[in-house]
Protein backbone atom coordinates (compact mmCIF):
# COMPACT_ATOMS: atom_id res chain seq x y z
CA UNK A 1 0.00 0.00 0.00
CA UNK A 2 1.31 3.46 -0.88
CA UNK A 3 2.14 5.81 1.97
CA UNK A 4 -0.54 8.34 1.10
CA UNK A 5 -3.23 5.67 0.75
CA UNK A 6 -2.27 4.23 4.14
CA UNK A 7 -2.50 7.54 5.99
CA UNK A 8 -5.68 8.68 4.26
CA UNK A 9 -7.24 5.39 5.36
CA UNK A 10 -6.11 5.95 8.96
CA UNK A 11 -7.79 9.36 9.14
CA UNK A 12 -10.91 8.24 7.31
CA UNK A 13 -11.47 5.31 9.68
CA UNK A 14 -10.35 6.71 13.06
CA UNK A 15 -11.20 9.76 15.08
CA UNK A 16 -8.19 12.05 15.76
CA UNK A 17 -8.39 11.10 19.44
CA UNK A 18 -8.14 7.38 18.56
CA UNK A 19 -4.65 7.39 16.99
CA UNK A 20 -1.84 6.29 19.27
CA UNK A 21 0.16 9.53 18.99
CA UNK A 22 -2.73 11.80 20.02
CA UNK A 23 -1.94 14.44 22.64
CA UNK A 24 -4.52 16.91 23.88
CA UNK A 25 -1.71 19.43 24.31
CA UNK A 26 1.82 18.62 23.04
CA UNK A 27 3.56 20.14 26.03
CA UNK A 28 7.13 19.04 25.25
CA UNK A 29 6.88 20.28 21.68
CA UNK A 30 5.68 23.67 22.93
CA UNK A 31 8.44 23.76 25.52
CA UNK A 32 11.15 23.20 22.92
CA UNK A 33 9.67 25.77 20.53
CA UNK A 34 9.55 28.34 23.33
CA UNK A 35 13.13 27.40 24.28
CA UNK A 36 14.33 28.53 20.83
CA UNK A 37 13.55 32.13 21.76
CA UNK A 38 12.04 32.93 18.36
CA UNK A 39 9.71 35.90 18.02
CA UNK A 40 6.02 35.60 17.21
CA UNK A 41 6.59 36.42 13.53
CA UNK A 42 9.04 33.54 12.99
CA UNK A 43 8.30 30.94 10.34
CA UNK A 44 7.41 27.56 11.90
CA UNK A 45 6.78 24.36 9.96
CA UNK A 46 5.04 21.44 11.66
CA UNK A 47 5.96 18.33 9.65
CA UNK A 48 3.38 15.57 9.83
CA UNK A 49 1.17 17.95 11.77
CA UNK A 50 -2.01 16.51 10.31
CA UNK A 51 -4.72 16.57 12.94
CA UNK A 52 -2.31 17.48 15.75
CA UNK A 53 -3.39 20.18 18.19
CA UNK A 54 0.06 21.80 18.17
CA UNK A 55 -1.10 24.32 15.58
CA UNK A 56 -3.97 25.38 17.88
CA UNK A 57 -1.59 25.95 20.77
CA UNK A 58 0.88 27.87 18.59
CA UNK A 59 -1.88 30.19 17.40
CA UNK A 60 -3.12 30.63 20.97
CA UNK A 61 0.45 31.50 22.00
CA UNK A 62 0.53 34.26 19.38
CA UNK A 63 2.69 32.73 16.64
CA UNK A 64 1.58 34.22 13.33
CA UNK A 65 3.38 32.22 10.64
CA UNK A 66 2.68 28.52 11.01
CA UNK A 67 2.82 25.96 8.20
CA UNK A 68 1.36 22.48 8.70
CA UNK A 69 2.52 19.76 6.31
CA UNK A 70 1.01 16.30 6.12
CA UNK A 71 0.70 13.58 3.52
CA UNK A 72 -2.96 13.10 4.43
CA UNK A 73 -5.52 15.60 3.20
CA UNK A 74 -8.06 14.05 5.56
CA UNK A 75 -5.82 14.79 8.55
CA UNK A 76 -5.33 18.39 7.47
CA UNK A 77 -9.08 18.82 7.02
CA UNK A 78 -9.65 17.69 10.62
CA UNK A 79 -7.37 20.48 11.83
CA UNK A 80 -8.90 23.07 9.50
CA UNK A 81 -12.41 22.26 10.69
CA UNK A 82 -11.32 22.35 14.32
CA UNK A 83 -9.64 25.77 13.94
CA UNK A 84 -12.60 27.36 12.22
CA UNK A 85 -11.86 30.95 11.18
CA UNK A 86 -8.29 30.65 12.47
CA UNK A 87 -7.54 28.08 9.75
CA UNK A 88 -7.12 30.91 7.25
CA UNK A 89 -4.07 32.15 9.16
CA UNK A 90 -2.23 28.84 8.63
CA UNK A 91 -0.41 27.61 5.52
CA UNK A 92 -1.53 24.03 4.73
CA UNK A 93 0.63 21.70 2.62
CA UNK A 94 -0.67 18.29 1.55
CA UNK A 95 2.71 16.79 0.66
CA UNK A 96 5.07 13.84 1.19
CA UNK A 97 8.03 15.21 3.16
CA UNK A 98 10.44 13.01 1.19
CA UNK A 99 9.28 14.57 -2.10
CA UNK A 100 8.19 18.11 -1.31
CA UNK A 101 9.99 21.17 -2.68
CA UNK A 102 10.01 23.67 0.18
CA UNK A 103 11.26 27.28 -0.06
CA UNK A 104 14.99 27.67 0.55
CA UNK A 105 16.30 29.00 3.87
CA UNK A 106 12.79 30.02 4.87
CA UNK A 107 11.89 28.39 8.19
CA UNK A 108 13.10 29.43 11.62
CA UNK A 109 11.76 26.28 13.30
CA UNK A 110 11.24 22.78 11.93
CA UNK A 111 9.17 20.55 14.19
CA UNK A 112 8.37 16.87 13.70
CA UNK A 113 6.86 14.54 16.25
CA UNK A 114 6.43 10.96 15.01
CA UNK A 115 7.19 11.21 11.29
CA UNK A 116 10.93 10.51 11.02
CA UNK A 117 10.73 7.11 12.70
CA UNK A 118 8.46 5.87 9.89
CA UNK A 119 11.25 6.43 7.35
CA UNK A 120 12.72 2.92 7.35
CA UNK A 121 14.40 3.31 3.96
CA UNK A 122 17.73 5.15 4.07
CA UNK A 123 17.02 7.04 0.86
CA UNK A 124 13.86 8.52 2.39
CA UNK A 125 15.79 9.64 5.46
CA UNK A 126 18.43 11.28 3.26
CA UNK A 127 15.72 13.13 1.34
CA UNK A 128 14.14 14.27 4.60
CA UNK A 129 17.44 15.60 5.93
CA UNK A 130 18.10 17.30 2.60
CA UNK A 131 14.73 19.05 2.90
CA UNK A 132 15.74 20.30 6.34
CA UNK A 133 19.11 21.46 5.03
CA UNK A 134 17.56 23.44 2.18
CA UNK A 135 14.55 24.97 3.88
CA UNK A 136 15.75 25.87 7.41
CA UNK A 137 17.64 29.13 7.85
CA UNK A 138 21.22 29.10 9.03
CA UNK A 139 20.97 29.32 12.81
CA UNK A 140 17.47 27.89 12.63
CA UNK A 141 16.02 25.33 15.01
CA UNK A 142 15.19 21.68 14.31
CA UNK A 143 13.06 19.71 16.80
CA UNK A 144 12.48 16.05 15.98
CA UNK A 145 10.81 13.43 18.19
CA UNK A 146 10.82 9.71 17.42
CA UNK A 147 10.31 6.46 19.24
CA UNK A 148 13.17 5.82 21.64
CA UNK A 149 15.09 2.56 21.96
CA UNK A 150 12.43 1.23 24.34
CA UNK A 151 9.59 2.34 22.07
CA UNK A 152 7.44 0.06 19.91
CA UNK A 153 8.87 -1.62 16.81
CA UNK A 154 5.66 -1.01 14.85
CA UNK A 155 3.02 1.70 14.80
CA UNK A 156 -0.19 2.04 12.82
CA UNK A 157 0.60 -1.27 11.16
CA UNK A 158 3.99 -0.06 9.88
CA UNK A 159 7.58 -0.84 10.86
CA UNK A 160 9.52 1.99 12.48
CA UNK A 161 13.12 2.84 13.36
CA UNK A 162 13.89 3.46 17.03
CA UNK A 163 16.56 5.96 18.07
CA UNK A 164 18.76 7.13 20.89
CA UNK A 165 19.65 10.83 21.08
CA UNK A 166 23.05 10.08 19.51
CA UNK A 167 21.76 7.90 16.70
CA UNK A 168 19.03 10.42 15.84
CA UNK A 169 21.52 13.28 15.78
CA UNK A 170 23.86 11.17 13.61
CA UNK A 171 21.14 10.98 10.94
CA UNK A 172 21.39 14.76 10.57
CA UNK A 173 25.15 15.14 10.88
CA UNK A 174 27.66 17.77 11.91
CA UNK A 175 25.76 20.63 10.27
CA UNK A 176 23.32 20.36 13.17
CA UNK A 177 24.48 21.16 16.70
CA UNK A 178 22.67 19.15 19.37
CA UNK A 179 21.37 21.67 21.92
CA UNK A 180 19.09 19.60 24.10
CA UNK A 181 17.43 16.22 24.32
CA UNK A 182 14.87 14.57 26.56
CA UNK A 183 12.71 11.48 26.77
CA UNK A 184 8.94 11.21 27.06
CA UNK A 185 6.68 8.42 28.26
CA UNK A 186 3.61 8.94 26.13
CA UNK A 187 0.37 7.29 27.20
CA UNK A 188 -1.75 6.38 24.20
CA UNK A 189 -5.55 6.85 24.19
CA UNK A 190 -5.90 3.09 24.74
CA UNK A 191 -3.67 2.92 27.79
CA UNK A 192 -0.31 1.82 26.40
CA UNK A 193 2.99 3.52 27.14
CA UNK A 194 5.31 4.59 24.32
CA UNK A 195 8.85 5.86 24.85
CA UNK A 196 9.84 8.88 22.76
CA UNK A 197 13.17 10.69 22.35
CA UNK A 198 13.26 14.42 21.51
CA UNK A 199 16.29 16.11 19.95
CA UNK A 200 16.60 19.87 19.57
CA UNK A 201 19.36 21.02 17.21
CA UNK A 202 20.60 24.29 15.71
CA UNK A 203 21.50 24.40 12.05
CA UNK A 204 25.07 25.71 11.93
Amino acid sequence: MQKKTHWENVYHTKEPTEVSWFQEHPELSLKFIEQTGINKNAQIIEVGGGASTLVDDLIDAGYRNVTVLDISGAALEVARQRLGSNASTVTWLEEDITKVNLPEKFYDVWHDRAVFHFLIIEEDRLRYVDAVQRSVKTGGHVIVATFGLEGPMRCSGLDVVRYSADSLHDEFGDDFQLVDTTTESHNTPFGKEQKFIYCYCRKT
